[in-house]
This record gives C-alpha cells, structure tokens and sequence, in this order.
C-alpha cells in the first residue's frame, strides 16, 4: 500500500480514512503499472544501517500492496515474506511476484511469531496504521538487534513545476493534501518516542509519459474516492498544465524519499 497526496489520513474522519484505506483494492492494477519505485540507494542505506546485507536476511515487508518494495528487496536477495490486507492488492501482488509468500493482515496486529524478522519494513504504509498498535507489533516481531525501516516516495517541493501541481491538487481539495508530507518524521510516525527513530532523506528522478504521471497520480486514495466527474475535470486541467512545461509529453518526476529508521533493543 501506498501513501495518499496526505502523509496522515485525518483522524477525525474514520469513516473516510477507511474508504480511502480500502479504495486501493480496485485499482491494484493501475497501481502497479504507475507507481514509483525506489531507487538503490534506499537499499544501500537499509544495509549500511542494519550492518549486513540483506542477501540471506529474515524480511518481512508490512502493506505490502502490489509488491514495489518487495520486489527490490527480493532482488536484493532478501528472504522475504509479505503483508497485505487488501484482498485486491494482494491478488495483484500474487500475479506479479507469484515465488514470494503474502500473508493477509496489517501493521496492527502482525501474523507473525515474536522476534522472527532481521528487517521490517513499511514502504508507504506506516501513516495506515495506529502507533499505539504498530508499534509494540514491530517491537515484538523484530529480532533482538534487528531494524525497522518506515519509507515515503515524497513530492520534491522545491522543484517549480511540482510545487504548482501540488498547489493545484490542494485547492482541488480544498485542503493542504501535499504540505503534510512536509511532516513526515519520528515525532509523527512515534508520537511516544518508542523507536528512537533516524531520519535520512534520498533523492531520486524518473522520466515518465505524462499518461503514466497522471495515472501515478489518481492511484492516490484521495483521487480513487472522488466522483468520476471531478475527476475527469482535473485530469484534464492538469494534463493542459503540463504539456505547458513538458511539451514533448516525457514528465520529469522529482522524489525525495524519508527514510526512517531504528534498531531493536539488542536484549530480547
């Protein structure tokens, strides 16, 4: 699972949070074939933080969604096993990662046995849980020594032509979806200060048709949960927008990757 153009769903909107929680499933598709990847560095970084490869290591990749991170740290050589609780994105992961095993549930409540995993993961998946719950959860399933690493493909703000479609996506929505994302961070992800969580920040490009941009895009919950007919409307817009800046139809998109991570007590 992926996060929203919003780091943190508004708490005081569960009914909606869990739509958009759950809109996902019937775009897995769509989902896979636009969304980011990562570049290797993140992984590099895994690796120098955990201090060994992840060739040979126990991973456990938590809202998996339709495999994007599961699929690098699998080429990696990780022994990976996936969590997934949307029965849409799982079918999705299953077609294109068919050797790698997924297991339905969430960050919340683990199926998985005390101090099994030398690396969790949740690539754009954390801001879906509650850290009251995932947070022990990690706690427990982590090895003694073992490394929690939490990961957001975020929009590079400083870029021009990003921050006005930023700015055009808020006030489609009246509301400021991407200046969240600005808070990613150990205070937001651990409000209790459990983890004693490090942040790095990777930054990273792809080029892209802008149909695959646009697609990236509405595979956001925010976009899967409007009407049709809004929708449509700022698709439209937008795409006018950025054949202005990119008239040959190849879109530059700028990411910086949050990347935060802590170690496990080495006492069990």
């Amino acid at each position: 699972m992926t996060t929203t153009p919003g780091t943190t769903p508004p708490p005081a909107q569960p009914a909606a949070h869990a739509a958009r929680a759950h809109s996902f499933n019937s775009a897995a598709a769509q989902y896979a074939a636009n969304r980011p990847s990562y570049p290797p560095a993140l992984f590099d970084a895994l690796e120098e933080f955990a201090g060994h490869p992840l060739a040979g290591s126990r991973v456990v990749d938590v809202g998996a969604g339709t495999g994007i991170a599961t699929a690098r740290l699998h080429a990696r050589g990780a022994d990976v096993i996936a969590v997934e609780p949307g029965d849409g994105m799982a079918a999705e992961f299953r077609r294109t990662l068919p050797d790698v095993p997924v297991v339905q549930g969430n960050g919340n409540a683990l199926p998985l046995a005390d101090h099994s995993a030398d690396l969790l993961t949740y690539a754009q998946a954390w801001h879906w849980t509650d850290p009251a719950l995932s947070v022990p959860e990690a706690l427990r399933v982590l090895r003694p020594g073992g490394t929690l690493a939490l990961w957001w493909n975020t929009e590079a703000l400083d870029v021009p032509w990003i921050a006005a479609a930023a700015r055009r996506v808020d006030r489609h929505f009246d509301h400021e979806l991407f200046a969240e994302r600005r808070e990613v961070g150990p205070g937001v992800a651990d409000p209790a200060g459990r983890l004693g969580l490090t942040r790095r920040e990777i930054r990273w490009s792809r080029r892209v048709p802008v149909d695959t941009h646009l697609a990236n895009l509405t595979s956001h919950s925010v976009f899967l949960t409007d009407t049709a007919e809004r929708r449509a409307a700022f698709l439209a817009d937008e795409r006018r927008h950025l054949l202005t800046v990119f008239p040959d139809g190849v879109v530059e998109e700028t990411y910086v990757v949050v990347l935060l991570l802590a170690r496990a007590s080495a006492t069990a």
